[in-house]
């Protein structure tokens, strides 16, 4: 099969196609299904999980997809070619492979970035029993990123003013702004929810059904798009120890980024699934990293999450302007051309071989 195959047009395809490439590599198969609501065609939405390996697995490669649903077309593509190219022969013995297909299951057959409820789900991981972070530049954003109209007087002055901060700040400060995780509007951007989402359980759920307790490596492969050059996928660290950090510029070479030093496409995020990952898993030397690969100027990716944002921030806020802005988020986060997806796969399957060779030691 084609690399370009690997890859599909809709949640409903790529879904058929995880499962299909998935049991011919002789995988085992789970589901989890978000009963609450259901897709487009009125299809089901629904987390796969694959595993493969051996029972007594000592280390384990854990690949994650759709984190943010509509960026589930890239990691996908890059899962179903995982098992149609037997990439896991390349691990070494005794480490056994778990691969999450579309986390954000609603988000992917709906073209959003957030969940059912408007929630960026790699900015849900925290401790809601606590007091949350506060945000207050993204406070003074607010209303410019969602005005009142897409299309009107409102969205010129929204966009006057955010042009003025932006010369003002910088590019860089409008991104920690915005990204970096908010938790006092409920239909804003990154808007990080109140209480755990039924992804971010359901994500607990199967790290607990799936990953032994005693895993002793665990390499963690977090798929996302929006940012950087087209094709290209940076190597994210998220955290805070040196010590894992450094291990992870030995096992995937010195383009390795750290939001915490500054040095990243991505801003520091709170409240990330790496958080949750290390929180279940405390003893295991955990390796992980996020490949972010990029698909179109930062600003228009913020173009189309606004605007995105902007058509469902009202209840039944459809209209003329409805298949335009899906079309502009879909674009901003899947480039639907054989190159990028070449470069994708290629950049993919070259972290896996690293990985291999990361937890062989070597």
């Amino acid at each position: 099969m084609p690399i370009e195959e690997y890859f599909s047009s809709s949640y409903s395809e790529a879904r058929l196609k995880f499962v299909a490439a998935a049991r011919s590599a002789k995988a085992e198969l789970d589901s989890y299904r978000l009963t609450s609501r259901s897709g487009p065609g009125n299809e089901d939405l629904i987390v796969d999980v694959a595993k493969l390996g051996p029972k007594d697995a000592r280390d384990m490669l854990l690949v994650i997809s759709g984190t943010h649903g509509v960026e589930g077309f890239c990691g996908s593509g890059c899962q179903v070619g995982y098992f149609n190219d037997r990439l896991f022969e390349v691990l070494p013995p005794r480490t056994g492979t778990t691969l999450i297909h579309a986390l954000n299951p609603f988000g992917f057959a709906w073209l959003r970035r957030v969940n059912e409820d408007n929630v960026d789900l790699n900015r849900n991981f925290q401790d809601f029993a606590k007091s949350l972070p506060p945000s207050p530049e993204y406070d003074r954003l607010h209303k410019l990123l969602v005005p009142d109209d897409w299309d009107g007087p409102k969205r010129k002055e929204a966009d006057a003013a955010l042009m003025k901060y932006i010369a003002d700040n910088g590019v860089k400060a409008v991104q920690a702004a915005v990204s970096g995780g908010q938790y006092s509007h409920a239909d804003g951007l990154f808007y990080g929810g109140k209480e755990a989402s039924w992804s971010n359980r359901t994500f607990r759920q199967i790290l607990s059904d799936h990953i032994p307790p005693e895993t002793e490596k665990l390499a963690v492969l977090d798929l996302h798009t929006g940012l950087g050059p087209p094709g290209y996928g940076e190597p994210i660290y998220f955290g805070a120890s040196n010590e894992d950090l450094e291990r992870a510029i030995k096992w995937y070479g010195p383009s390795v980024r750290s939001p915490a030093k500054g040095d990243s496409v991505s801003a520091k995020l709170t409240g990330t699934l790496a958080d949750a990952i290390r929180l279940a898993f405390p003893h295991a030397q955990t390796t992980y990293i996020a490949l972010e690969y990029g698909t179109v100027p930062v600003m228009e990716v913020l173009a189309a999450l606004r605007a995105d944002n902007w058509l469902h921030a009202t209840p039944d806020r459809q209209g003329s302007l409805t298949q335009s802005i899906k079309d502009q988020i879909r674009a901003a986060f899947y480039v639907d051309a054989s190159y990028w997806k070449a470069a994708v796969y290629g950049r993919f399957a070259d972290f896996v071989l690293r990985a291999g060779r990361g937890l062989a030691g070597l």
